[in-house]
């Protein structure tokens, strides 16, 4: 009778709440546990003897249980100092798997590594991320031309990157590839586009990336989401000494001009928000951040985009 009773009064007090849990929302919460993956797509076919097949390939992840014709699409982009990583690097393929089972289409890609020095001298730094930024381009087009198979919905194509990945993604939305040559009076930058966000980008996801010039910033109007460590010494936080202006300057400059932006630091953390970077080891304490960092840009995207 006793044991009755008990069960009674727990299934009183403890089934409504149960029962009035929110259902996951598509686009902002996991919904699907399963995916889908497809590797090693090639984006590029014509391409030259002189470049590396493994630059130009995607691996594609999709919801695998989801019905919908068309889903918005995130092209997901590594980091590594336009010189490392590729689409399996870091978390790259964590963060396409977590969006796809929210009812995205993921597409993370491999674009040319430079063979200069990236790291120390900022002429190669651009001259990097003009490679990568023209090689995102090329995904892009290839993923519209055959959107219908690959089930996009080419109005909401999303660029989203950690690192050197942010940067290409924010310098795809706001800056001309003409722009950034001439940075480093480059003799072609007359040769290159002047256009402004010409695969119309809906949304960036800046994982401790970084503008060139915060100027440029006016050039378009798209929603950002960024996430950084406020001690990170690889891409600074906050720091005018460089020609490099992480997240809360771009924060600071798209308040000014009213862009829907979103901003989440961690407070003493380095770079991939580790307390304290290693590019080769990351461990669960930092994939934990990580996932919040997933789950907050989903909350954005949802809010700007979807809502």
């Amino acid at each position: 009778m006793i044991k009755f009773t008990l069960t009674i009064f727990l299934l009183i007090f403890f089934l409504p709440g149960y029962t009035q849990q929110p259902k996951p929302v598509l686009l902002k919460d996991i919904v699907y546990q399963k995916f889908s993956l497809e590797k090693n797509i090639s984006y590029l076919g014509d391409l030259k003897t002189d470049r590396k097949q493994k630059y130009y390939t995607l691996d594609l992840f999709s919801p695998k249980t989801d019905s919908a014709a068309l889903r918005p699409l995130i092209i997901w982009l590594h980091g590594g100092g336009f010189k490392f990583g590729t689409k399996k690097s870091k978390g790259t393929p964590l963060w396409a798997k977590n969006f796809a089972r929210r009812g995205y289409v993921c597409a993370a890609i491999n674009y040319r590594l430079s063979k200069k020095n990236t790291l120390f001298d900022f002429a190669d730094l651009i001259a990097g991320c003009i490679d990568a930024i023209q090689d995102t381009r090329h995904a892009i087009s290839f993923l519209k031309a055959d959107y219908k198979k690959f089930g996009i919905d080419t109005n909401f194509i999303i660029l989203a990157g950690n690192s050197a990945g942010g940067m290409i993604a924010i310098q795809s939305a706001y800056t001309s590839e003409a722009e950034l040559a001439k940075m480093t009076k480059r003799p072609d930058s007359n040769t290159l586009s002047i256009s402004h966000n010409p695969d119309r980008i809906a949304a960036v996801v800046n994982f401790w990336g970084a503008a060139f010039d915060t100027s440029w910033l006016k050039n378009s109007r798209v929603p950002v989401v960024s996430v950084h460590g406020t001690k990170d010494r690889v891409v600074p936080f906050m720091q005018k000494s460089t020609p490099i202006w992480g997240s809360y300057f771009i924060h600071q400059k798209l308040e000014q001009l009213n862009t829907p932006n979103r901003l989440k630091a961690y407070e003493g953390y380095g770079h991939e928000i580790q307390k304290h970077f290693n590019p080769i080891f990351s461990g669960r304490p930092a994939k934990k951040r990580w996932r919040e960092a997933a789950d907050f840009a989903a909350e954005f995207l949802y809010q700007e985009l979807f809502r």
